[in-house]
């Protein structure tokens, strides 16, 4: 399928991000056959052809239907289909069951995409600025999706025997192991954490307030496969002592022997699978696709802990959150080393890091009015946050205030860790 180009004509920001973003969101899924776009490998995992689709239909309903008068919906037969979880906006099709519509074809899907496309292009010079809002927010919720696309790809290709591959790409030379793990210190006493209200955040992200940071320090990088390959040498996934009961209980019934994607060879090697297929674990790239429970048993295991989400961000707001291996264009993705240097290195980029927070809502936060205030806050209960950007994060996506929620339990995300102790 070949990725469709949105025509060229002006100058508007707004414009030139949302071109940008639609854009790149097809040239994802260029690779991929109707069959390749419809197939939903797990209930947590949704079809390429729906992310496209959702996403146009987030477009369509909160922009065009209701700041646009006398738009008619491409297809109101789709609003059903393709809803996520937003109850005032009616009943929707079972997420678990989303591999199921084999109809609307992928085709007709980028119809609707260029149908709403020309009509949100049309309007947005006149848009009144709540509307232009929620323009900035579909982008950045297109975003999120966007590193879905190619983790949900990545989960369906992982279950087929022939280890298929999105992107053929040349495999680049291992990087030297790197020194072991040196420690930064960070603030301590009464800091400020969340949004400052300068450009985009979403609601979960603030109202900035203060919080008390006890003495600790940070790893000056992430936690490498080599690493990680000593804790399961050690025994580290078959001692009950590293673990929390619920993530012991989990690992048994899962019998969770390995990171998610690892593959052991005939002669007790490790190989990863990626979007570029199967390939040797590179040993000093990032640890991935990793639950909580098993990053919590991992730091433990090496006689730490898990950062707070306060302590990483009060670490991460001096560094660029566009620096490091993020999303730049369509292609395969994959963690990478630390690159040499001195103080904290890959804060983002490569991997999610899970952090020992809960994500709970802040002192004073309040959901926005309407079907979108539905955006993070019900999702406020039982999930723990991950800070940072991943290799599949689009460049400019995040920020020091973002805060990544999953259940303890998933890891088809790249998610990592990053060390933090005590002083």
């Amino acid at each position: 399928m070949a990725a469709r180009a949105l025509p060229t004509a002006g100058h508007d920001g707004l414009e030139q991000s949302y071109r940008a973003t639609r854009g790149l969101s097809e040239a994802l899924v260029a690779p991929l056959s109707d069959a390749d776009a419809t197939v939903q490998p797990m209930p947590d995992a949704s079809p390429a052809k729906w992310h496209l689709a959702h996403t146009s239909w987030f477009f369509e309903s909160f922009v065009l239907r209701d700041h646009v008068p006398g738009y008619r919906a491409y297809d109101a037969r789709f609003a059903y289909l393709f809803n996520s979880y937003y109850e005032a906006e009616g009943a929707r099709h079972a997420r678990d069951r989303r591999g199921m519509l084999t109809r609307p074809g992928l085709d007709e899907l980028l119809a609707w995409r260029a149908h709403v496309d020309s009509a949100l292009l049309a309007a947005l010079p006149g848009l009144a600025e709540p509307a232009r809002d929620l323009v900035t927010l579909g982008i950045h919720h297109e975003q999120q999706h966007q590193e879905l696309i190619l983790t949900d790809i990545l989960a369906l290709f992982a279950e087929n025997p022939l280890a298929p591959a999105v992107w053929d790409h040349p495999r680049a030379q291992p990087a030297p192991l790197p020194p072991p793990l040196g420690w930064i210190k960070g603030r301590e006493g009464v800091v400020e954490i969340g949004h400052d209200g300068q450009g985009f955040g979403f609601d979960c992200e603030g109202p900035r307030h203060a919080v008390l940071l006890h003495p600790h320090a940070l790893a000056d990088r992430l936690v490498t496969n080599a690493e990680w390959r000593m804790f399961m040498e050690d025994g580290g996934y078959h001692r009950p002592e590293y673990w929390l009961s619920d993530g012991w209980a989990w690992r048994q019934h899962e019998r969770i022997e390995a990171p998610l994607y690892w593959r052991q060879d005939d002669e007790g090697g490790w190989q990863g699978f990626a979007l570029d297929g199967l390939h040797p674990l590179h040993p000093a790239a990032a640890v991935s696709h990793i639950s909580f429970y098993e990053a919590d048993a991992y730091a433990r295991w090496a006689g730490a802990r898990l950062p707070t989400e306060a302590e990483w961000e009060s670490a991460a707001a001096a560094i660029d959150p566009a620096s490091g291996n993020q999303l730049d264009r369509a292609g395969p993705v994959r963690p990478r080393a630390a690159p040499p240097g001195a103080g904290l290195r890959q804060m983002f980029g490569d991997v999610w890091q899970w952090t020992g927070s809960a994500f709970l809502p802040y002192p004073g936060f309040r959901p926005a009015e309407g079907a979108v205030g539905e955006y993070n806050g019900k999702f406020m209960s039982g999930q723990c946050v991950l800070r940072g950007a991943s290799c599949a994060t689009p460049r400019g996506h995040s920020r020091a205030s973002y805060r990544n929620f999953f259940h303890p339990w998933q890891r088809w995300q790249f998610s990592g860790l990053r060390l933090a102790k005590d002083l």
